[in-house]
């Protein structure tokens, strides 16, 4: 894995090229790789088993696509520009007609666009997911990119979004996290009307509620001193804030945290049914068999983004909590009919790839030398003999045998040193001796014990391996 933030410049004497890592990307071994493929294989799998569909959008969208949101985007987005063979950026765009792109910034933005193009093509409710790279031009640092790769999910209705969908959403977090193996989680659930109702019962004025979410919203990291004083600079009585700190420490399991809030009810409608959502919520997750364990209400959530409505997940990696929130998102109204001009709710979730992947590694959660490009090697002991090494080769991928040749000769012990290194369970030899007698020596590279097996039987005998074979 190679990080950069500073980039040295490098070169030889004649030639000064640069060719380290731009500041703010990242870039992994082909091991690293191959464990990144696994591990989205497994996401996309299981967003599959529950019916979403993948859609892929252009990298560069218009940059008025970009800014329609008037979030924060708009001092974010790389613009794209043709440079001329001097190395000369071209000038505005519009003297000479193209239109003005950028980089997408996020996969929310381009899932408006594809909706509204495709408004008449696609099924309501509509779930997709989207895993790709987005770009961002912002400062980097440990863990903050200017490109990484995003996987997001979102269920959207026309019209209107039946709230079982919201149920769905950690049941397919839980699916995936489970696919993953990554260790234990939890997946903390809250509803932006119990909350900003349960504000306004204690008297938050409606034009600082938005103020009490983002506050609220950093107050596991700040403490609670510093959510009081924030609270306090916002305009927030003592009592009031002092009710807010009670209220965002009930958390736990959801019957138990509904039981709480009900002596709530009564006092705010915007409380009431939010109320009521969280409890057909919890219903859905009983229904689906979500383990009660990993999943919990928990009245300190709150999302600061300004677009959530209702729902709203974040799920923690437990024992490694320094990672923050590993995914997250909820239920919008409004966020992606701003092009169709309908009203198009939705709920999503969101899993900023790159950074949990990056950070997963670097911990030694996820360990990539236990992920490689193939598990059986055949070595190259007698250049009379290539024929057979190619023959066998292919007889073995035939057989769904992921399989690397080697074709230079080097002494026996190199080539299996070679083959550890490659990180291959089985190394296959036929030399003049083998050929003869018709078998091949295979080697468990794990274990170092060889067994002769008939030329006949080897692709079979490798099959049944079974699991032992699978990268």
């Amino acid at each position: 894995m190679n990080e950069s933030i500073t980039p040295e410049p490098r070169g030889d004497d004649d030639v000064k090229v640069n060719y380290s890592l731009p500041s703010g990307f990242i870039e992994f071994t082909p091991a690293e790789r191959a464990l990144e493929l696994h591990c989205l294989d497994a996401i996309r799998s299981a967003a599959e088993r529950y019916g979403f569909c993948s859609i892929e959008t252009p990298l560069v969208e218009r940059l008025e696509v970009l800014q329609a949101k008037g979030n924060q985007g708009d001092n974010l987005i790389y613009g794209i520009n043709p440079i001329f063979s001097e190395g000369h950026a071209l000038g505005r765009p519009e003297d000479d007609g193209r239109e003005v792109r950028g980089l997408r910034f996020d996969l929310t933005v381009p899932l408006a666009a594809y909706i509204a193009r495709h408004l008449h093509q696609i099924t309501f409710p509509f779930a997709r997911y989207h895993m790709d790279l987005v770009f961002r031009g912002e400062r980097p640092k440990k863990g903050r990119y200017r490109s990484f790769k995003q996987c997001d999910f979102d269920i959207v209705g026309r019209g209107s979004l039946p709230l079982m969908y919201d149920a769905l959403m950690p049941a397919l977090i839980h699916e995936i996290f489970l696919a993953l193996r990554i260790g234990e989680f939890l997946i903390r659930i809250n509803n932006r009307k119990v909350l900003c109702g349960f504000f306004e019962s204690v008297g938050v004025p409606s034009g600082d509620i938005r103020g009490c979410v983002k506050i609220v919203d950093n107050a596991e990291k700040a403490g609670e001193e510093k959510t009081l004083r924030s609270l306090y600079e916002l305009g927030v009585s003592e009592e009031a804030a002092g009710q807010i700190i009670e209220f965002v420490r009930v958390k736990g399991a959801p019957r138990l945290v509904l039981s709480q809030l009900s002596r709530y009810s009564g006092r705010n409608p915007h409380f009431d049914e939010g109320l009521t959502e969280l409890t057909d919520v919890a219903e859905g997750l009983e229904l689906m068999g979500i383990p009660e364990q990993r999943v919990a209400f928990d009245m300190g959530i709150a999302r600061g983004l300004g677009y959530y409505t209702g729902t709203v997940y974040e799920t923690t990696l437990l024992g490694q909590e320094g990672l923050g929130s590993i995914c997250s998102g909820g239920r919008y109204e409004h966020l992606v009919g701003i092009f169709a001009r309908e009203t198009l709710p939705g709920v999503g979730i969101s899993i900023g790839w790159t950074r949990l992947f990056a950070s997963l590694v670097e911990r030694g959660i996820l360990k990539a030398e236990t992920f490689r490009g193939a598990t059986t090697a055949v070595l190259f002991v007698d250049k009379n003999l290539q024929a057979e090494y190619l023959k066998l080769a292919q007889e073995l991928r035939a057989a769904g045998i992921s399989t690397i040749s080697l074709f230079e000769e080097r002494g026996l012990g190199k080539q299996f040193g070679w083959a550890d290194k490659m990180g291959v369970r089985y190394a296959l030899v036929i030399g003049s001796r083998e050929f003869e007698s018709g078998i091949v020596t295979v080697k468990d590279m794990r274990t170092g014990d060889q067994v002769a097996v008939d030329r006949k039987e080897v692709v079979q005998h490798l099959v049944h391996a079974g699991g032992e074979l699978s990268v």
